[in-house]
């Protein structure tokens, strides 16, 4: 691995983590490209540039944790109060209790997606299918909540369930985890800035998970000392700084644009991939 790489691999995902475009899929498209173009067969995977995913996905976890410390700080203050006086009637209690429970939802439906959502990392053009449908939903939504003239700017029971459903879907490389996530969130009414945010707080519980779970089961750690780790802290430092910008300005564009235009992206790239794997690189 070089560190060139791990940068662009940093970058994208630091952009694509938080924006409604699918992380996973931008990384599983740069990557076999980068194989394409390297001559390397696509059904090949170290377990460095696996690890190296992990880390990546650390560093944008990274971002979010400081871009929304203060909210995370409230939220933790009013969760032990509320289990001291057991009172859970405040905002961010039940935010609190929502992300809970949202992250199990999470995870009971994304454990059974797990086989199939590595195997999609050798199949980019299933990938740009996925995010065709991404791009759909981001226009269904963005025209549902066009109609509405009253939207909320507070979580409810309800809407946090369904986000955590959408989530857990979004296992699968292609899907946007905060276009899903953020779609179901119009679909249930909600204002776009605060389907986002409760968007980027449910997903801290399940990629700091994420990250310090996978390593223990899929890797073995004896191979760690062969990693090129100049090129890993680099990467990881890179995705979390655009990861943090990304996060900073995404939240002002959406409190004043359409995700229409996140749509036309998702459908583009993914009719392109979709093109290029599987008539070009397959020879179908």
């Amino acid at each position: 691995m070089h560190i060139l790489q791990s940068v662009i691999m940093g970058i994208v995902q630091g952009f694509s983590e938080f924006l409604p475009i699918s992380s996973s899929a931008h990384l599983v498209i740069t990557s076999n490209l980068y194989k394409v173009f390297k001559d390397m067969p696509i059904q090949q995977e170290s377990s460095q540039e696996v690890f190296l995913d992990i880390m990546l996905h650390l560093g944008t976890l990274v971002a979010v944790l400081i871009y929304f410390r203060k909210d995370i700080l409230e939220i933790i203050k009013a969760f032990i109060e509320a289990v001291k006086t057991k009172d859970f009637s405040s905002t961010n209690a039940k935010l609190a209790l929502y992300i809970l429970l949202g992250t199990a939802i999470t995870i009971v439906i994304a454990f059974p997606l797990h086989d199939v959502a590595e195997g999609l990392v050798y199949a980019p053009a299933t990938v740009g299918l996925l995010m065709i449908i991404t791009g759909i939903l981001l226009f269904s939504a963005e025209a549902f909540s066009k109609k509405l003239e009253n939207k909320s700017n507070e979580m409810d029971f309800k809407s946090s369930i369904l986000m955590a459903i959408s989530q857990g879907i979004a296992a699968l490389p292609g899907f946007s985890r905060s276009g899903l996530t953020i779609a179901t969130g119009l679909f249930s009414k909600k204002d776009r800035v605060t389907a986002a945010k409760y968007s980027f707080l449910l997903s801290i519980p399940i990629i700091l998970g994420a990250s310090m779970v996978y390593p223990l089961i899929k890797i073995d750690m004896a191979e760690f000392a062969g990693y090129n780790w100049s090129a890993i802290i680099i990467g990881t430092i890179v995705s979390a700084v655009v990861g943090y910008l990304c996060v900073k300005y995404f939240l002002k564009f959406v409190g004043k644009y359409s995700l229409a235009f996140f749509g036309y992206y998702c459908i583009i790239v993914g009719v392109s991939t979709f093109v290029f794997f599987n008539y070009f690189v397959n020879g179908v």
